[in-house]
């Protein structure tokens, strides 16, 4: 263990070497409120009833699994350290005016104690809009962390700014190789539980998402990963009540985005009533309806997913779609798919044609002249959130900023209204 990785970083005793534990500063590994006792790393109220060791000492179960905490020893980390100065924007592309507003207001901001949300559309190119922050943060010698939910936006963010940024980045998630120390960390957000006042600039994308919407302990991982005085701004395509509460409280500076980059509208959901979705299909059947929408849909030659809600639906479903539609290339990608990323890759490059996936695509990924259809758009698991990102999938692309996309379902839900009325508001908010 070289001192050097361990600049920023929070342990427990166990996962400390004898050769640098000298150089640790030591924390309270559990705090004391109003009689109730909280874990000092993720934030969570310790459970004195089932929580307790044989020993007499308390732990916390609910960030177990990055290595147990015990209320008779301490945490310890290292202070973070300076980074060399330098330039590392490689980035040769330009923003457009609605883009540089944004930049310049996050750049701006550095200065300001309040964190900034940016609410931008999907396909708006939050991504870029981050560039110059970043760079002049690293320009400083400080450090900087982009945080996303999702493994597979994680991981795309990193091949984008691997290509973008001079300085060396550190990828962290569950399954990815061990941290080296750098300037620049792109992690999932559960990642920031191992930092203390690590992050001069923590960037967090996709925050209205699953697993770290109204999520109290990564809350309080942001909380302890960000420097003192340290920035913090949020990124979001869907806003959450919380954050829409902050804004409105004045806790929270909102900058808004509601153009895409190439300047055009965002596609508008069309609603398609469709029957007997789930009967026809448990009979090896699909709907003459979606079976006449999708072989449309073919002659364009243009790609297309199938959002489904559960992953059994799209097993069937691409059972029966591989014996209507022998000549295309069809695959499903779910939370459970081993070769999700192979998979992705392999339709981003045409080479499979029409792709069923779960809620795991909703957002993070681009593919251009793509059009979609939503089955079983009235779902429970197709929240509004979850509408708007899979509606922002369509239209990304300057060769092709529109497309087909369709909410198919009997029957309407709240969730599917309110995502078209957003899409509808955010288009009217660009002057459409």
């Amino acid at each position: 263990m070289k001192v050097e990785d361990c600049y920023g970083r929070l342990f427990t005793k166990d996962q400390v070497d004898q050769e640098v534990i000298e150089q640790a500063q030591l924390l309270p590994s559990m705090i004391e409120e109003k009689g109730k006792l909280f874990c000092n790393r993720c934030g969570s109220q310790i459970d004195l009833e089932h929580w307790k060791l044989q020993i007499g000492s308390y732990y916390c179960r609910a960030c177990i699994q990055l290595g147990r905490i015990r209320g008779d020893e301490s945490l310890y980390y290292f202070p973070q350290v300076a980074f060399p100065q330098e330039e590392v924007l490689n980035w040769q592309g330009t923003l457009t005016p609605f883009q540089s507003r944004v930049s310049e207001a996050l750049v701006q901001s550095l200065g300001q104690e309040d964190p900034v949300m940016v609410h931008a559309v999907t396909g708006a190119g939050k991504t870029e809009m981050m560039y110059h922050v970043v760079a002049e943060v690293i320009r400083r010698g400080e450090s900087v962390c982009i945080a996303t939910p999702r493994i597979d936006v994680c991981i795309e963010l990193y091949h984008r700014m691997t290509r973008d940024f001079a300085c060396p980045i550190s990828l962290l998630h569950g399954d990815s190789e061990p941290y080296f120390r750098t300037p620049l960390v792109i992690a999932t957000t559960h990642q920031l539980l191992k930092f203390y006042q690590a992050f001069n600039l923590l960037i967090i994308d996709e925050v209205d998402a699953f697993p770290f919407v109204d999520n109290a302990m990564l809350y309080q991982a942001v909380s302890n990963a960000l420097a003192k005085k340290g920035k913090l701004i949020y990124l979001t395509a869907t806003s959450t009540k919380e954050l829409d509460r902050k804004v409105k409280n004045k806790e929270l500076k909102r900058v808004s985005l509601p153009r895409r980059f190439h300047g055009n509208p965002l596609v508008v959901p069309k609603k398609v009533w469709l029957q007997d979705i789930r009967r026809k299909i448990e009979n090896e059947q699909i709907p003459r309806k979606l079976l006449t929408l999708i072989k449309q849909q073919r002659k364009t030659h243009y790609p297309l997913i199938l959002f489904v809600s559960e992953i059994k639906l799209g097993e069937k479903m691409l059972r029966i779609l591989r014996k209507l539609f022998p000549n295309e290339k069809l695959e499903l990608v779910t939370s459970k798919t081993e070769n999700r990323l192979e998979l992705v890759e392999g339709f981003r490059n045409q080479e499979i044609s029409i792709l069923l996936s779960t809620t795991i695509l909703e957002r993070g990924v681009t593919f251009p002249k793509v059009d979609v259809f939503v089955i079983e758009a009235n779902h429970r698991l197709f929240t509004k959130s979850a509408l708007v990102q899979i509606a922002g999938r369509v239209g990304r692309s300057i060769e092709r900023p529109t497309g087909t996309l369709l909410y198919l379902s009997e029957g309407t839900s709240k969730d599917m209204n309110d995502a078209i009325r957003e899409i509808k508001e955010m288009n009217k908010e660009a002057g459409f």
